[in-house]
């Protein structure tokens, strides 16, 4: 009777914690699981038996979810909420680039710590709290909310940033925003004003117009 009533106890355990992990959207911090009640042993078990996966260091997520299609930026968003994709990693979710991101750009508010992000790599761009508020979407990416800069922001952003991303990056991401966004003109040089680029970027939208 002993020996049914520990397995009935490890059942009750495991369905108990797959639950504390659902209610939380499938994933969980390793600190998180900690304050419910769960310990170390019980996540690590869990891993074992197949039941649940590391998404990253201390974040683990129920292996029954469907693939993450955007693995590296949801990654981020887990472990930098408060920052904001950008710049080249922002243009790639926009479809606005052929640049392949080697990394997760993300913008950060000056003055505000760097996030220990083993994998993926990230490049962070330091903002004012202005430049830094304006333009975030909240887009979900496999039931995560995912801060990302909206497309006329970020070609402002780029513009900032020209000499970090090459010329070249931000005239190509001008020209597919042109082709297949509607051209918020009044957007974009709003933006540029936030990014005090206005001068620099208006000589380029005139001449696609």
């Amino acid at each position: 009777m002993s020996g049914s009533g520990e397995h009935m106890g490890k059942k009750n355990s495991t369905e108990n914690a797959i639950r504390i992990i659902r209610a939380r959207g499938g994933r969980l911090r390793m600190a998180e699981a900690l304050s419910a009640g769960m310990n170390r042993y019980m996540l690590y078990s869990l891993r074992d038996r197949g039941i649940i996966e590391p998404v990253s260091r201390g974040i683990f997520r129920l292996a029954e979810l469907p693939p993450i299609s955007n693995p590296d930026l949801v990654v981020v968003a887990l472990r930098a909420p408060r920052s904001v994709i950008c710049l080249i990693s922002a243009l790639s979710f926009h479809e606005m680039t052929t640049q392949i991101p080697h990394q997760v750009m993300i913008a950060l508010e000056k003055g505000a710590m760097t996030p220990r992000i083993n994998y993926p790599p990230i490049s962070v761009c330091r903002f004012t709290k202005k430049a830094f508020d304006a333009g975030v979407e909240v887009h979900t990416i496999d039931n995560m909310p995912v801060r990302i800069y909206s497309p006329e922001k970020t070609l402002a952003d780029c513009f900032k940033f020209r000499n970090r991303i090459g010329m070249d990056v931000t005239m190509e991401a001008l020209k597919m925003y042109r082709s297949r966004k509607p051209f918020k003109v009044d957007e974009l040089l709003r933006y540029a004003r936030i990014c005090r680029v206005e001068k620099i970027m208006r000589p380029y939208l005139e001449s696609i117009v």
